[in-house]
């Protein structure tokens, strides 16, 4: 999830966020082959820093998930610096895209469009198929896949 500040051709900043599914056992049909948490992957309960600490609850889920995410950024961002792009990461990142070849709806304030994502370019802008305008690089708005496969 980002949020973006720009002027023309100059960026003031980006807002990064993530949501991290931890103690959910279970998903939605639609989505149960795609979502996933912190427990299905682990197999253990992920205990909040409020609740009490006991031998089913060992670890707080903020610090753990937190010191990895760094770990991976820090990675990811040397990769970038290298090339000043995504081409590095590219691959990875799309083999981790959840709506890849999967219809999408794009929000886009000169006017919402349909397609299926292809991937991203060396810029991570979303490539969307269009049976109107062919690929569009998609690097600003919003890109929805609710309600497209019964997401909702």
């Amino acid at each position: 999830l980002t949020e973006m500040n720009t002027e023309v051709d100059y960026i003031n900043y980006v807002v990064i966020g993530i949501g991290i599914n931890v103690n959910q056992k279970e998903f939605p049909e639609e989505i149960a082959d795609k979502a996933t948490s912190l427990f299905i992957e682990s197999g253990r309960h992920w205990k909040r820093d409020e609740e009490k600490h006991t031998e089913e609850r060992p670890e707080d889920v903020r610090d753990a998930v937190r010191d990895d995410i760094l770990r991976a950024f820090a990675v990811r961002y040397e990769q970038f610096l290298q090339t000043a792009d995504l081409s590095l990461m590219k691959e990875d990142y799309i083999s981790h895209l959840i709506n890849l070849d999967q219809p999408v709806r794009v929000l886009d304030p000169k006017g919402e469009f349909g397609g299926v994502a292809l991937g991203i370019d060396n810029h991570g802008q979303l490539l969307v198929k269009t049976k109107e305008n062919g690929i569009v690089p998609v690097y600003a708005g919003e890109v929805s896949v609710r309600g497209l496969y019964e997401y909702v």
